[in-house]
């Protein structure tokens, strides 16, 4: 049976977003099968991790680029030892600040940008993709790729994603999940306070975090072959561990 590596998208993002990293993932592992998935389509924010739970294939490793992973966290910790290790990419404990955990956007911001998105959603989903490429090497690019891939979701599917950001707090299931974690972060993060990693590391001195200093949130597009090899070093440690 082939290897498999499952990654959830993140939040008003297509799978597709992924696919330089699941090529960088092919060139060097070709016998690893990297499933690439989306997050639901539901207005009801607290029926996206059941659907996850039917949907994902339980025998591999798990993982998720921002909001994918903060979901991806809380299925490995419902899994248990059926998830074979979580990977997270860009993926904050908690993306909305609060206390206990202030390394996150701020409160006020996040709530303005989810207000505009209510409102109309066109210019808020066009100005996510600038801050998902914003610090990159070559921004303008980044954020033209994203816009291309963007999906077309429903106003309640996307305010849905937001009341998962503002409210998923993935200190318990970091916690409580027993196999092996990497947590993978980006120095220019304009969503995700580059700061999180240190933090994470603070509080769970048992996993691993490595920050690529020179990269934005659209890390997956940016460096696909860093990342892919990170990974699979991790992949192979937590074989042998």
């Amino acid at each position: 049976m082939a290897e498999r590596l499952t990654l959830l998208t993140g939040w008003a993002t297509s799978p597709a977003a992924l696919e330089p990293l699941r090529a960088a993932l092919h060139a060097r592992a070709p016998y690893l099968e990297v499933r690439l998935e989306p997050l639901p389509a539901l207005a009801r924010p607290g029926d996206w991790l059941e659907a996850l739970d039917a949907r994902l294939p339980r025998d591999g490793w798990l993982g998720g680029w921002s909001l994918g992973g903060m979901l991806a966290a809380q299925l490995a910790a419902r899994r248990g030892a059926a998830c074979r290790g979580l990977i997270g990419l860009c993926s904050n404990v908690c993306f909305r600040a609060r206390a206990g955990w202030p390394q996150a956007m701020p409160a006020d911001v996040f709530d303005a940008f989810r207000q505009a998105c209510r409102l109309d959603a066109e210019q808020p989903l066009k100005r996510f993709t600038l801050l998902v490429a914003q610090g990159g090497g070559d921004a303008r690019s980044l954020a033209r790729q994203l816009q291309l891939t963007q999906p077309i979701l429903a106003p309640a599917v996307l305010d849905a994603g937001l009341q998962l950001l503002a409210e998923l707090d993935g200190r318990a299931a970091l916690e409580t999940y027993p196999g092996p974690q990497l947590h993978l972060f980006a120095g220019r993060d304009a969503l995700v306070p580059a700061a999180a990693a240190q933090a994470l590391l603070d509080w769970l001195p048992d996993v691993e975090v490595q920050c690529f200093a020179a990269a934005s949130h659209g890390l997956p597009l940016e460096q696909p072959e860093e990342l892919a090899g990170a990974i699979l070093a991790f992949m192979r440690e937590g074989d042998h561990g």
